[in-house]
């Protein structure tokens, strides 16, 4: 899913976008999806404001 998000922001210009991800992510595939330009990888229980800090930190 993420490569084909990723090739469709950059054919469409929108490397400004900051792209994030949550959920059951195996910590193996993190180093891959940062390495794509996933930005944010959030695990279960991530406390809400942690993420919302780190949007508001990364979007500017």
């Amino acid at each position: 899913l993420f490569p084909r998000v990723m090739e469709l922001l950059i054919e469409n210009d929108m490397d400004d976008v900051l792209v994030v991800t949550g959920g059951i992510i195996p910590d193996e595939d993190v180093p891959a999806l940062n390495e794509m330009g996933v930005k944010g990888v959030f695990g279960p229980g991530t406390p809400t404001n942690e993420i919302v800090d780190f949007i508001r930190e990364n979007v500017a």
